[in-house]
């Protein structure tokens, strides 16, 4: 309550001299500047004292009664405002601050102060009990904060505050104004820096987000807004910074748990397994009965192919809770790791059966949607194709607005069921859903989702045609990006490399950092050993954009061998395989690079785990050719090795 040492001594020492009386009537001046401000030390003075005896009501109110004293003999004495606005929020006499206000409004309608009490109090009215906003409590605090704003622009605090109500209201533009108004009067004002910020995020532009985070970070590092940070960083899968920037946080708050858990998570995720092994242990150590520390435990076990630690964690997380669904799915993870997808299959069908109800609420039907899509791909894993065709058409059924994606996984489970008619049907009738729903407005969305409907079952002629379609009515640069990007990728599977390359050279032209078509385009290059170190900056620069992505790792990686630089491939290959886990490329790429270097029973098992990806989700793209080159590449190894062993 009192906001300098100064202004506590003056209360200490008129509380020795009014302790226990009641008010006394205001001394007589002039001006009323003296009266206004023994009133205004006498409120100080009883608030200190509230606070001193667990909020006292008798000292508030006579808190209260100066204050209120105070602005009736100077409306203008800003500090008083600000005072009695605190101490009308922390004893919740919300309705008498805007009694008060409205009275000294009336009297001058031109009373900035008594317009940002109302602003700070209808900010304070607008959450509900049950979480809602009230909308006219919000839109009565922004006409407040306006009309302060526009009788004072230096107020950076008051910009603040109408860029959060105005985030609140999700009017982003005058949000953004609001927020850099604040800047221009204070360029390092850490909330106007982290509300931008958080804006940013808001709207996905998490590279935006960043800038104004460290920024903020720069100028007062502290807890608050290093999570910020490390969180924008997360949303970008760059899990080195954002596990950098946790740990500065938590040296400042350093029995953090929860932080403790979200720097170990994101220390998995940038290789750092060790460390967050290690912290996780910790966590485990400390809290016994806690389930998630030993879940993430089991779970980087089972990444690092360590399946007895693996199930030794797990075993301890379902001691503590057997029926914990986490735990539960775990297990069937585990098993799909261990190629055991019988067990797998049994364990995730009694989740999907014990879960089943009547009836499901949006979010349940959601949840349940997504389980009966994993069963789905196990099913297809498995080589079950009718029953993973049945189980997505369940999955759909509950969740109708994902349905054209499911219908993508159906085709993909006929074309690895070799079912040409299956494909074709399932191509016809998604296309027609799409194309009812087009009937009545086309959308770029829509179209482009019609198109990778044609493009899973490789009917290109068709998704050359919706792509077209798309182009024609794409509203603004990034629509047209996207539609330009995914014809980039059609001419691609069909080998045309030069229009593939015009097509991604276009989206670069409108979006030089587009991190996609930087790696592909650069993968594809290098790939037909086409201008390789030009290719292998672009895919330099798409990791730069997004340094965690399994992809674009694997990008780089391919890359490097095909520079020589054997031994950065391998690590890079290695680093791609811990991102993404199943796939016949990085695996191939990988027994390439070790072949190379000699080790030709290392480059046998990456070549076997290629043909054993070719057959799992991983694979479903894959041509036969592919398979067959892998397939040359492993015969010729074991033939090499053997003549080598007599």
């Amino acid at each position: 309550m009192i906001r300098s040492a100064k202004a506590l001594l003056l209360a200490v020492s008129l509380s020795c001299l009014v302790f226990g009386q009641t008010p006394v009537e205001t001394p007589k001046t002039p001006d009323n500047k003296a009266g206004a401000y023994y009133n205004f030390a006498m409120g100080r003075v009883y608030a200190e004292l509230a606070q001193a005896y667990g909020n006292k009501p008798d000292y508030l109110t006579k808190a209260i009664q100066h204050y209120q004293e105070a602005l009736k003999l100077d409306p203008s004495a800003s500090l008083v405002f600000e005072e009695l606005t605190d101490l009308y929020i922390q004893t919740n006499h919300l309705r008498d601050a805007i009694t008060l206000a409205d009275e000294l409004l009336k009297a001058n309608p031109d009373n900035v102060d008594a317009r940002r009490m109302l602003g700070r109090i209808y900010m304070k009215m607008i959450s509900t009990q049950d979480n809602r906003i009230n909308e006219d409590y919000l839109r009565k605090a922004i006409e407040q904060l306006q009309k302060v704003t526009e009788k004072e622009p230096g107020d950076a605090e008051s910009w603040v505050a109408l860029g959060r109500l105005y985030r609140v209201s999700n009017n982003s533009p005058e949000a953004e104004k609001a927020y850099n108004k604040a800047l221009e009067v204070e360029a390092d004002n850490e909330e106007a820096l982290t509300g931008l910020a958080m804006l940013y995020s808001d709207l996905g532009d998490n590279k935006r987000a960043i800038e104004k985070l460290k920024l903020a970070t720069e100028k007062n590092p502290n807890e608050r807004t290093l999570i910020a940070l490390g969180t924008a960083y997360e949303q970008m899968h760059d899990y080195k910074n954002a596990a950098d920037a946790m740990k500065q946080a938590l040296e400042m708050s350093p029995d953090n748990t929860r932080l403790q858990g979200a720097l170990a998570n994101n220390l998995m995720l940038s290789d750092r397994v060790e460390e967050a092994l290690s912290i996780f242990e910790k966590l485990s150590a400390e809290d016994p009965t806690n389930v998630q520390p030993k879940l993430r435990i089991a779970e980087i076990y089972r990444v690092k192919h360590d399946y007895i630690k693996a199930a030794d964690a797990l075993k301890k997380a379902k001691a503590l809770n057997p029926q914990d669904m986490e735990v539960r799915y775990e297990e069937v993870r585990l098993l799909e790791a261990q190629s055991k997808y019988t067990e797998a299959i049994g364990q995730l069908k009694g989740l999907v059966d014990e879960t089943g109800r009547p009836k499901y609420s949006e979010a349940e039907a959601s949840a349940r949607g997504q389980l009966l899509e994993e069963l789905a791909s196990l099913y297809r894993t498995a080589g079950q194709y009718t029953e993973s065709v049945d189980t997505y058409r369940k999955a759909s059924a509950l969740n109708k607005e994902n349905s054209a994606a499911i219908s993508l996984q159906i085709i993909d489970t006929y074309r690895s069921a070799k079912n040409a008619d299956g494909v074709r049907k399932e191509v016809d009738a998604a296309a027609a859903e799409l194309r009812a729903h087009i009937k009545g407005k086309a959308d770029v969305p829509t179209l482009l989702m019609l198109a990778s409907v044609y493009e899973k079952g490789k009917y290109y002629a068709e998704e050359a045609k919706a792509l077209d379609d798309a182009e024609k009515v794409a509203a603004n640069p990034k629509e047209k990006e996207s539609v330009v990007f995914m014809r980039g990728a059609m001419f691609e599977r069909q080998k045309k490399v030069e229009q593939a390359e015009a097509e991604f050279r276009k989206v670069l032209a409108s979006d030089p950092e587009h991190a996609g078509a930087l790696n592909y385009l650069g993968y594809m290059l290098v790939d037909h050993k086409m201008r390789v170190d030009e290719a292998t900056q672009m895919i330099k620069k798409a990791l730069e954009l997004d340094p965690e992505n399994g992809a674009y790792l694997d990008s780089l990686g391919w890359a490097y061998y095909q520079q020589g630089k054997l031994e950065d491939a391998e690590g890079l290959l290695t680093r791609a395989l811990d991102r993404i886990g199943e796939d016949p490329t990085v695996h191939d790429h990988l027994g390439d690079v070790y072949f190379k270097l000699g080790k030709i029973k290392e480059a046998i098992t990456q070549w076997q785990a290629s043909l054993h990806d070719f057959h799992s989700p991983a694979g479903l793209d894959s041509e036969p050719e592919d398979v067959a080159k892998v397939s040359r590449k492993l015969d010729a190894a074991r033939v090499k090795l053997a003549k080598e062993s007599k």
